[in-house]
């Protein structure tokens, strides 16, 4: 075959992380970040599942049934629009900080978290997402570039 019959990537819907407690995650999470919730399962009895968070046009599920130990180097990166009352947040919220050249913690079940801001990544939005979110769409003159030589611009 001379055709690349491949699925191309084209972004992320959704992250899964596994939490001991549905509703604690929702209030640990809460301290630290503004966001909407998209939906919620309960089960028979009436026990939070699931919930989603909302993330624009993505979101996060929080699941419950963390049973692994924590993450030492396993991590996905949330991107907010001013990362400056992050780290404090994080703290009074009991997040374990990760040592090292970014802002990484761990949310109380091990899940690692990296924080960086919306105008110092290549990653964009639509006006209409950034629109609903309240953000600025401004970006670093480093994020620019590296937007341009993707051919994104």
């Amino acid at each position: 075959m001379t055709e690349d019959h491949r699925a191309r990537l084209v972004g992320i819907n959704h992250i899964a992380l596994e939490v001991g407690d549905v509703d604690a995650a929702l209030d640990f999470y809460g301290k630290i970040f503004t966001f909407e919730l998209r939906g919620r399962n309960e089960d028979e009895d009436g026990t939070l599942t699931m919930a989603f968070i909302d993330m624009g046009d993505q979101f996060i599920a929080l699941s419950r049934g963390r049973e692994q130990g924590p993450d030492d180097h396993r991590h996905f990166g949330l991107v907010v629009e001013d990362r400056s009352q992050v780290e404090a947040l994080a703290r009074a919220a009991g997040a374990e900080m990760v040592e090292g050249p970014f802002l990484d913690f761990r949310d109380p079940w091990g899940n690692r978290i990296e924080v960086v801001e919306y105008r110092d990544v290549q990653f964009t939005k639509s006006d209409a997402v950034m629109a609903k979110l309240g953000a600025s769409p401004e970006k670093t003159k480093k994020a620019r570039k590296e937007i341009a030589e993707k051919g994104l611009s």
